[in-house]
């Protein structure tokens, strides 16, 4: 087996026997890749626009119109520069002919090496981890949106409502174990493109749902250039730690660089998969851009300083319940399928590491053929099932135990925003391209990564304060008001 096999990888290799090189294989003697702009932007889409989207409404009222805006502007600018370094260092040394590198620790290692790919390793898989729980408490809250839907609409407004989250964490659980059966990224796309028409049908019905309340007879909420009101809505160290918040809601809301070489590694190679990246990216990030700025601020002028931290599940609309039901199933769908964007590499990540170190256990390597009905024959790994459920079952108690939606997107998003987003795909650009020390390029590329560093951990710490205020008054397992 050659070194480039040898690597931490998330799909095991397949060998050409005799050296020849077949058509259906590519140049590193995989199976050929069949991912095109469309399935890699739909894999950006389904990453980019979760959850993160139904609490910028709130955002947006914290910073207040000037701010808002524009710290939107600067996330989606920051991510799309740094994507496209990111694609760049997909192969190495050089974005086109060079060696392929499979995950995110490989980029690193090739481009950085040392203790940077182990501090990667750290940043990226704990982000991943982070996520799946986030998004574990989202997809319960939407379905539990659906059960007070209906009960309001069936009650009256005031009607006592009170649905446990839990049981809807567990359906959520079911559906994952199964799918994360499915062995790898490649086999995502029909997933990824569903999810990502789910993301638009919701985020449009949110934005339909604020424009109609913004054009309603009678309609007046409270705005102003700086968000919520100092002494009226919050108190003064309220409003700094929530804008701290608010910047993390917004940071997490553009988070997709933990799963960008794995998207990129799905690319057919030719046209080479470094510019189909970079395309990808462009499309994904400005559609979500689009998305996100009318959704924050049309959001914040239907609800005004009072916007709710999830619009579609906070209850700012009550009717036409039926498209709130419905709006709230799409997210579901739509986070089932992002849920297996997030995992994969992570599943990936240890079966080749247990591979690695174990090549002989049967019960980490060997395939069983199952014949399925329906759908033909599939194979079956005890590990692979063992371990993914075992994944599945744990994240989910996490989530029940700490189901706290706005703090938990904040933090995720001010911890990994910084390092995977911004720091190694501007010290890995820096490497590849031997940009000499404190030139004028040096130099404004440290200064941008020093600067999200600051508004990270400002971040950081408005979610920490948010979260240490939840545990506070919060008693697990208990029902969900």
């Amino acid at each position: 087996m050659t070194p480039e096999f040898q690597k931490n990888t998330m799909y095991v290799p397949t060998e050409l026997e005799n050296g020849d090189v077949q058509e259906n294989f590519d140049d590193d003697g995989r199976e050929k890749r069949t991912g095109t702009l469309l399935t890699a932007s739909a894999h950006i889409i389904t990453a980019v626009i979760g959850s993160g989207v139904l609490s910028l409404a709130w955002a947006i009222a914290q910073l207040g119109w000037v701010v808002g805006p524009v710290v939107l502007f600067a996330f989606s600018f920051i991510t799309y520069f740094t994507s496209t370094l990111l694609a760049d260092c997909y192969r190495s040394p050089g974005p086109v002919a060079g060696e392929r590198n499979y995950t995110y620790m490989d980029v690193v290692r090739s481009h950085l090496g040392g203790v940077k790919v182990t501090l990667c390793g750290i940043a990226q898989y704990a982000n991943l981890i982070g996520v799946t729980i986030g998004y574990t408490i989202t997809t319960s809250i939407s379905m539990v949106a659906v059960k007070r839907s209906n009960c309001f609409h069936k009650n009256g407004h005031e009607g006592s409502c009170s649905i446990d989250n839990y049981p809807y964490m567990i359906i959520f659980a079911v559906i994952q174990i199964i799918l994360s059966q499915l062995p790898n990224f490649h086999k995502l796309s029909w997933l990824s493109i569903l999810a990502a028409v789910m993301s638009f049908a919701y985020a449009s019905i949110g934005l339909g749902l604020s424009i109609a309340k913004v054009a309603g007879v009678g309609h007046h909420v409270k705005t102003s250039l700086t968000g919520v009101v100092v002494g009226v809505d919050v108190s003064e160290s309220e409003k700094v730690w929530k804008s701290f918040q608010a910047i993390g809601d917004i940071a997490f809301a553009y988070a997709y660089s933990t799963v960008l070489i794995e998207i990129q590694d799905t690319l057919r190679s030719s046209p080479p998969e470094s510019k189909v990246m970079k395309r990808a990216s462009l499309a994904g990030v400005s559609t979500t851009t689009l998305f996100y700025i009318l959704c924050g601020t049309i959001g914040y002028a239907a609800f005004g300083n009072k916007a709710p931290g999830n619009f579609l599940t906070g209850f700012g609309f009550y009717e036409p319940f039926w498209l709130i039901d419905f709006a709230n199933v799409c997210i579901a769908i739509h986070l089932i399928g992002a849920y297996q964007v997030f995992c994969q590499p992570l599943y990936g990540f240890v079966e080749a590491r247990c591979s690695q170190r174990w090549p002989d256990n049967k019960f980490i390597n060997s395939e069983h053929v199952v014949q399925v009905p329906c759908c033909g024959a599939y194979n079956v790994n005890l590990f692979r099932l063992v371990w993914r459920t075992t994944y599945v079952v744990v994240t989910t108690v996490i989530a029940m135990i700490f189901p706290f939606f706005n703090d938990f997107l904040g933090l995720i998003g001010a911890a990994s925003f910084y390092p995977l987003t911004v720091y190694f795909p501007i010290e890995m650009h820096i490497a590849q391209r031997k940009i000499p020390k404190y030139s004028f390029k040096w130099l404004w590329l440290k200064i941008l990564s020093w600067t999200c560093l600051i508004v990270s951990l400002v971040a950081a710490a408005g979610s920490i304060k948010g979260l240490a205020t939840d545990v506070k008054h919060y008693k697990p397992f208990s029902t969900q008001q």
